[in-house]
Order: C-alpha cells, then structure tokens, then sequence
C-alpha cells in the first residue's frame, strides 16, 4: 500500500509540472468599451442620478405606487426570473461538490456455487463491509473553471432578474400614465359632447326659425357626431390598458384599477442628473448580466481546454471482508487505486469543442460591447427626448390658452352676427384638439420620464 501511494503521489507531482504554464484563456481578446464624455449632451461630473431614488421615492402617486408593488409582487415574468435564479444556485452548488471527494459505503454478502465437469460442488460464500473514498484531483482546472462558469451564470441571473424588475416598474407607470391620460381625454372628448349637442340643438332652432340657412344645422350635426365617434375607441383603449395593468400585477383581466383623475406637470426644474457615464454601467442590471455572460463564457473556454488533458482519479477503499460472518472482523480489507485517464486519439473532438468555446466567447463578447453601446444610445435618447417633451408642454400650454381665447371670440362674434358659423366650428376644432394635444403631451412628459429613470438604471431596488 506504501508503494502504491509513493507512485500516486509521484504522479501527482509530474501532473503538476506539466500544469505550469497551461492556460487556455490567456489569448482570448478582452472586450473594448469606448465611454462617452456625457450623456445626453450635458457634461456632468457629479455622481449623483434621479436613478439613486429608489422606485417609491421617485413615484408619488399612491395608486401607481400601490400598482408597482403589486406588480413586483406578482408578475409571472419576474417568478419565472427568480426561477431560473435559484436552478442557477444549485447547479453552483452541484458544481462545488464536484471539487469535493465522493464518500460510499456498501454491505454485501453473496454466495458463489461452481460445478464444472461434473466435479464436487464448491460454495464460494462472501460477506463484507467496505467504505470507499473518490476524488477527482482537478489537475487542470476543469472543475475549477466548470464552478467559475456556474458562479458567473448565477451573477448573470441574478442580474437578469433585477433588469426584470427595473423593466416591470417601467411597464406599470407607463401603462398607469397611459391610463390616466386617456381617462382624462375622454373626459374632454364628453365634456366637448355636451357643448356640441348644445351648440347642435340652438343651431336646430335658428334654422328652424328661419334666422339661418340649413348648412349651420348640418355642420353642427357634423360635429357632433364627429366628437362622438372617438368615444369608444378611447372607451376601448381604456379597457385594454385597465387589462394590460391587471395581468402586470398578476390578476385576471377586468380587476378595478384604481387611479388618480388626471396628470400633473412634473417637469424637472434645472439641470437633469444624470450622473458620471462610466457609472451607468454599474447602475444598469442588465449590463451588469451582459458583463456576467461574458465571464461564464470565458471560463467555459478554460473548462474546454483543460477538458483536453487526462484527468486522475485516485481511490482508495478500506473494510472487512470474509467468507465467514464469524471471522468477518478479523479479515481487514484495503484497495488504493489511482489512474490517468484520457483520449489517445478523438479524432479532434475536443479541440473542436474548445474551439467553439472560444468562438461563444467572442459573441459574448461582441455582445456586451453591443449592449454598452445600446446603453449609452438609450441614455442619450432619453435625455433629449425628456428635454423635448418639457418644451413640447410649454408649447402646447400656451396652445391651449390661445385656443381658448380664439373659441370665446368667435362665439361671442357669432351671436353678435358679425362671422359666419364655420368660423365657430373652426375654433370648436383648434379648442378641442389644444386640449387633447395638451393632455397628450403632459402623458408624453410622464412616459419619458419614465424612460429616463429606467435608462438610468432605476426602480430594481428592493
């Protein structure tokens, strides 16, 4: 048994010298990120961001609050990603026991009966108790790298699921925002309605006593019945979202969204922060799982190269083992064994599959360089876009009031006979598309400040 050992361990230590130096991702091309000075076109060197506000800071409505929780709560997409989370866990801790030894036990007793050629029967019985320890010593790294593969696919679910999050959070005030807008739009759509069918009946009276021609009558029914076609698709389109709302917080569709009656104006005064660029990197979940993509995929490579070379198995095996049950603890048995094992000649197939390592590697690669750049662009998008819808706010403002003032002139110059009726219905048309197109635009503000956060890197924060 000391002879068998000394050779082991004299293998072992050749296995180690040839080791030196082996290392199959030491040429792997690392990935290039070129960082932006700014995003945004606004220079900025304070670490500071909206997107440090956690999700029920940010958002102060209480309905749309009380939504996004029950929404993170749950949303079948975010299970499903917490799913996939804890299968990663434990296939780490299954590739960590590999690195470990196997411990078996086994209690047998058999009993053997030999009649060759008719000669006397020989009983060949068998009884033993026998515990046995196996380890792979992981020469090469293969469990090694095969455990660094797993511990980075967790990181990248785990990642995976907070960009799940950070993106449901998103979904619901959009859809919120969406909601509330159309609510209120519909409300203006009705309340134009009521002033159409006024306008519809005094012009019905005018023509009917003869004050006016029949083309004022049938403009104004025009009108009318144009104001009251847009009625159920608005009514529609709030039902689809009321929908698309319920089954982001996980409940049946026609579930009672309780919301606030309008949009306010919440535009940010001042410069926008935005934060250092080389930091949005670190705020966005979803980077952060490119990035843990690319790891795993690297240390694939070094599972696959180090899967090349002959792995050693030593063994060793200690018990009792007798034909006796009488003598059984009297006859100590003990095996040791310890062997290389590996391909003389396969024909390249695990070169083949140390290359397509490599070649996986390089998508992951090219991948994250790629969602770096989608990164920045989207930062950069909703900076400007938020920027945009502010300014699209104060135009429409100011829109509306002129709208406003023009509908009360030409009403008041109509009943004094000094314009013609089509110059009322024309104003009636700027006034209700002012206020549509200025409830619109507060809805657009919202859902890019939406955008921005979310681009940041807010709303994953537990």
């Amino acid at each position: 048994m000391r002879v068998a050992t000394t050779a082991i361990l004299a293998l072992l230590f050749f296995c180690l010298t040839l080791l030196t130096g082996c290392n199959g991702v030491k040429n792997l091309t690392p990935p290039s990120v070129d960082l932006p000075q700014n995003i945004g076109m606004e220079e900025s060197h304070d670490t500071l961001t909206i997107a440090d506000l956690r999700w029920w800071e940010f958002y102060g409505d209480e309905y749309l609050r009380e939504i996004i929780s029950k929404t993170l709560e749950n949303n079948k997409r975010l299970a499903i990603a917490a799913a996939r989370v804890e299968k990663a866990r434990q296939q780490l801790g299954f590739d960590k026991a590999n690195l470990l030894p196997t411990l078996g036990g086994n209690i047998y007793a058999n009993r053997e009966t030999n009649h060759y050629n008719e000669e006397l029967v020989l009983l060949d019985p068998e009884i033993g108790i026998k515990a046995s320890v196996r380890w792979e010593a992981d020469l090469w790294g293969n469990l090694r790298w095969t455990k660094k593969k797993s511990a980075a696919e967790m990181k990248s679910m785990m990642d995976n699921e907070r960009a799940m999050r950070m993106t449901l959070v998103a979904e619901a005030a959009s859809a919120y925002f969406r909601l509330v807008a159309l609510d209120n739009e519909l409300w203006i759509v009705r309340h134009t309605i009521e002033m159409r069918k006024e306008a519809m009946e005094l012009a019905r009276i005018r023509f009917q006593g003869g004050l006016t021609a029949e083309i004022p009558y049938q403009q104004a029914k025009v009108e009318y019945a144009t104001a009251a076609a847009l009625v159920p698709n608005l009514e529609a389109n709030i039902n689809a979202t009321e929908n698309a709302l319920a089954i982001l917080m996980g409940e049946n569709p026609e579930t009672e969204i309780k919301r606030s009656s309008e949009l306010t104006n919440n535009t940010l005064e001042g410069r926008i922060p935005v934060g250092i660029p080389s930091e949005l990197l670190e705020r966005r979940p979803d980077v952060q799982a490119s990035e843990a993509s690319l790891k795993a995929a690297m240390a694939a490579v070094g599972a696959a190269y180090a899967d090349r070379f002959p792995k050693l198995n030593i063994e060793l095996t200690g018990g009792v083992e007798d034909n006796d049950f009488g003598n059984l603890l009297k006859s100590p048995f003990s095996f040791v064994m310890g062997g290389l094992t590996g391909p003389i000649f396969d024909f390249g197939r695990k070169k083949s599959k140390y290359k397509a390592a490599i070649a996986a590697y390089e998508e992951a690669r090219l991948g994250y360089e790629q969602k770096v750049l989608e990164v920045f662009k989207e930062a950069d998008d909703a900076v400007i876009g938020y920027r945009s819808a502010c300014n699209a706010v104060a135009l429409k403002t100011n829109q509306l009031e002129a709208a406003n003032k023009y509908n009360d002139l030409t009403r008041k110059q109509y009943v004094g006979g000094s314009i013609n009726y089509i110059d009322v219905l024309d104003s009636q048309r700027r006034y209700l598309e002012a206020q549509i197109g200025l409830n619109n635009a507060i809805r657009d503000e919202h859902l890019a400040l939406v955008q921005l956060y979310k681009v940041l890197g807010g709303g994953w924060q537990l």
